[in-house]
């Protein structure tokens, strides 16, 4: 084990050295990230393009090749990532800040694991003031000490990390395609199920519905709110993280299901908004591809549960059983109907539940949806443990790549020359 030196970010690189100002021409084009662009990874993703005039009034830094920003607001996202060959209009948000080595004391290279490592991260988010919204200063930030080897041993351990690393993410990107492969199987494997059945010699005609196409000619064709027997708006008060009564908010829900990592709590809710065995929850409201998942509330045992007012219930009738219904509002075909009536004009996606109710569908009889579900339940549950088991091998892998930098960085790995 090497024992490299310490000293603080300020020492070695400059933090926000460059920034828009009000004088910039209002039709000037500019490429923004902000917060949410950049994911726990240090992965930079759909970056916005704006004329100036028309951009968040946060979009000011100037970054520049070789940069490194770090979010300082929300800190425990670890929203960190290198600014690589960038565009000559690339503007980051004043939520991060811009860190720039000084090229005599800190090679830029290595200055990106460095900012990565677990042992950093840790500070910055330690230092990080607030509860629901941490936040950290460029002068505490600045403040911060990370491992300073000699500059020749820090081109050193960036080159090694540039070749580990790189092994790493491949393996990683190939088994994030492998969960993209088997989400996609697992979607239409549901959507034939629910609009075609099980029986590929049944006769079949059109449905008069584009999104449906041609359906078994035994099954009835009708709208959502024919087969539902309630349509309810959830609570509007304030949650906390005490009370007698679970409301479920818009992340407890997805593939279906309800999780209940996202829950809030109140004191006490109407009884007639308790959520019962068989009660599916839509989401009506947020980002385009939240809009429309619907999830099935199963019994609880813990607490009595309810919802929040941008989710509504639906109960079924008698003509469709709650799991089959289910399946079928999380199909592809109802889901891109569902987005499509909540194209936000401003703002946010909004499906308003009364349209929703038009949602063309079809229903077979009883005896086929519970052979369906059968179906569904068996082929489901091997995709979903081979998904499992690939999270679970990324997970591995992105423990091994964090690891491999802290190692590398603080003197714990001996670099092969």
């Amino acid at each position: 084990m090497i024992i490299y030196a310490k000293e603080p970010l300020k020492y070695l690189a400059t933090i926000n050295d460059e920034a828009l100002t009000e004088q910039t021409d209002p039709c000037q084009e500019i490429k923004y990230i902000d917060i949410g662009n950049v994911d726990s990874n240090g992965e930079i993703s759909e970056i916005a393009e704006y004329r100036f005039e028309d951009a968040p009034s946060r979009a000011r830094r100037i970054v520049r090749d070789g940069d490194i920003i770090i979010s300082t607001v929300r800190t425990y996202l670890q929203a960190i990532a290198p600014i690589e060959s960038p565009p000559n209009n690339l503007i980051v948000s004043t939520g991060f800040a811009v860190v720039r080595s000084k090229h005599e004391r800190l090679d830029e290279n290595y200055c990106k694991y460095a900012l990565r490592a677990p042992e950093f991260i840790g500070e910055v988010v330690s230092r990080s003031v607030g509860i629901s919204y941490p936040a950290i200063n460029a002068s505490d930030l600045g403040s911060i000490e990370i491992y300073v080897p000699p500059l020749s041993e820090q081109r050193q351990i960036a080159e090694y990390l540039d070749r580990e690393t790189q092994k790493l993410d491949a393996l990683i990107a190939a088994k994030k395609r492998l969960l993209e492969l088997l989400a996609e199987k697992r979607r239409a494997l549901i959507t034939q199920a629910v609009t075609r059945g099980l029986n590929a010699d049944v006769l079949m005609e059109d449905s008069r519905s584009i999104l449906i196409g041609e359906v078994p000619r035994h099954w009835q064709v009708t709208y959502l709110r024919r087969v539902i027997s309630q349509m309810d708006y959830g609570i509007s008060e304030s949650v906390g993280v005490e009370g007698k009564v679970a409301v479920l908010r818009m992340g407890d829900i997805y593939d279906g299901e309800i999780h209940y990592k996202n829950v809030g709590f109140v004191k006490e809710v109407d009884p007639l908004l308790m959520l019962a065995p068989g009660d599916l929850l839509f989401n009506r409201t947020n980002s385009l591809d939240q809009v429309g998942k619907v999830g099935i509330f199963r019994e609880y045992q813990e607490f009595p549960v309810s919802f929040a007012s941008y989710l509504v219930r639906m109960r079924c009738g008698k003509d469709v059983l709650p799991d089959f219904l289910n399946y079928s509002l999380n199909s592809d075909p109802m889901l891109k109907w569902a987005r499509s009536e909540a194209l936000p004009a401003i703002g946010q996606a909004n499906l308003n539940p009364n349209r929703y109710s038009y949602l063309p569908i079809v229903i077979p009889p009883i005896e086929e949806q519970i052979e369906i579900l059968e179906y569904l339940q068996i082929s489901t549950d091997k995709i979903d443990r081979l998904f499992s088991a690939t999270r679970s091998t990324i997970s591995l892998l992105q423990e091994r790549r964090t690891s491999l930098i802290s190692a590398a960085v603080t003197g714990q790995l001996q670099i092969p020359d």
